[in-house]
């Protein structure tokens, strides 16, 4: 997948520019038929025209220094210096990974003045391939919670509606690339964070395997873990090539050329074998429209010659939700437990974050081993579906878009949910197997807001995830041919 030059005549005007794919617009850029001011002209104007609606972008950068970089970048080009791919990019950071000069606030003000001094690895990777950092994308408080909102910067608002939730945590990041304030976005995704958002905008998510991209330097397999957003798969996969990678000093990378992302991605799938998983045989409850709707774009694989039929999973769904939610708990227990400690501080935590902090102290060690060990199993139970299936696919939620006053949830098809997370569960199986996850758009149900699908595949073959994300894409043209209201088109 190298990035070609433009055939056709320039874009000059900003609308065309920012509607440029990733790849397009590098391309212009290392031809000189587009100069990073205009780049970056064109990409702030968008953003002053939207943001102040959405709020998809906080912390941002002043736009004469923006500018100034941008100049920096085209006098780089003209004597020959060329940083990469993303030589004059605007990019804004996920508000969870430090990005140097500006605050990690992490959607909490216990961090609101946090400037951090360094660059976190993906982010450093992403600076490297020339991208000029403006800001940071909006996330929930810790992270926590499919609702991009915080007493920080207050809410991120849902790119097709200004009024529903953005999804989480990577929220901010979606609603910019569907409001093309951004060409390509770093997120994180725990619970779905790469993926939830991504659906509720009609972008693309990617969560890949753990240790594909860097995330913690420890001995611990994370159940969080970085990855790349864009508009279109092509773009998705290019940005993982540049966060994808081993580092020494982070000992549960996984060896390999991340240039393997790089490499074209079309090939043939006849005969591919797909497995529909759906609700879980009625386990899930779905909002009404979200099963039918994405049942419809099963059928852009069988135009593909893929075949999909049924699945299921020999686990108990109701026991992997009890290891979620231990591992969760114990997760943000970990992480948490000095600010918990302080009265001062614990009173300015979210309800929800003190939730899982209390969960987490009540577990023994016993009863993070046990949990372990049920997550194998449940990953045995994935092997086994594989021996059937190339891949298996399900909803990326259980509802549209809600109403970003609400912080979650309280109910789906008449079921009460007991936690701000439950609403959620349908993204817990890929997150728990340790398999690479993309999320795909399924298209617009619910006055007119977007739903995606989640394609899962075996344990590290992440490219090939994104070839079958590619070739949906080609035929389904949910992302090619549909674009938010906002942008006037």
């Amino acid at each position: 997948m190298a990035v070609t030059a433009c055939s056709a005549p320039p874009p000059r005007s900003g609308d065309e520019i920012v509607a440029l794919s990733a790849q397009q617009l590098s391309a212009a850029i290392k031809s000189k038929q587009l100069s990073c001011v205009e780049v970056m002209s064109s990409y702030l104007a968008q953003i002053d025209r939207l943001n102040g609606t959405f709020n998809a972008i906080v912390a941002r950068a002043d736009s004469e220094q923006l500018l100034a970089q941008a100049v920096q970048a085209d006098q780089e080009l003209a004597t020959g210096r060329y940083r990469g791919w993303m030589h004059g990019f605007p990019h804004a950071v996920k508000d969870l990974a430090d990005a140097r000069g500006f605050v990690t606030s992490k959607g909490s003000p216990l961090y609101r003045d946090n400037l951090a001094s360094a660059d976190a690895l993906h982010i450093a990777r992403i600076r490297a391939a020339g991208a000029i950092f403006i800001g940071k994308t909006n996330t929930p408080e810790f992270g926590l919670g499919s609702q991009s909102y915080n007493s920080v910067f207050g809410a991120t608002l849902n790119a097709w509606d200004a009024f529903s939730t953005a999804g989480g945590s990577s929220g901010g990041a979606a609603a910019a690339l569907a409001l093309r304030m951004v060409p390509v976005a770093d997120g994180s995704d725990m619970m779905g964070s790469l993926r939830n958002p991504a659906g509720f905008n009609n972008v693309i998510g990617f969560r890949p395997s753990p240790g594909r991209v860097p995330f913690a330097p420890m001995f611990l397999e994370q159940l969080p873990t970085n990855g790349p957003m864009a508009r279109n798969v092509s773009d998705t996969a290019q940005l993982m090539a540049t966060m994808a990678g081993p580092a020494a000093q982070f000992p549960n990378t996984v060896p390999g050329d991340s240039a393997e992302f790089s490499a074209p991605l079309a090939r043939d799938w006849q005969g591919t074998r797909l497995g529909w998983l759906g609700d879980f045989d009625g386990y899930l409850p779905m909002e009404e429209g979200v099963l039918s709707l994405c049942e419809r774009a099963l059928g852009h694989f069988q135009t593909l010659g893929a075949e999909v039929e049924p699945a299921t999973l020999n686990y108990s769904m109701a026991e992997l939700w009890q290891t979620w939610l231990t591992f969760r708990h114990w997760i943000v227990r970990s992480t948490q437990a000095a600010n918990y400690a302080d009265p001062a501080r614990r009173a300015l935590m979210k309800p929800e974050a003190i939730w899982e902090v209390e969960g987490g102290l009540a577990l023994t060690a016993q009863d993070v081993f046990n949990a372990s060990l049920a997550r194998a199993k449940f990953y045995a139970a994935v092997v086994k579906a594989f021996e059937r299936y190339d891949f298996l696919l399900l909803p990326t939620a259980q509802v549209f878009p809600f109403d970003a006053a609400v912080h979650w949830p309280k109910e789906i098809a008449g079921r009460s949910m007991d936690s701000y997370h439950r609403w959620m569960e349908v993204v817990v199986p890929g997150t728990l197997s340790g398999c690479p996850v993309l999320n795909v758009p399924a298209g617009f149900g619910r006055d007119g807001l977007p739903m995606g699908l989640q394609i899962i595949g075996p344990r590290f073959a992440d490219f090939a995830t994104l070839q079958l994300g590619y070739a949906y894409e080609q035929v389904a043209r949910y992302t090619i041919d549909r674009h938010s209201p906002a942008l006037g088109l």
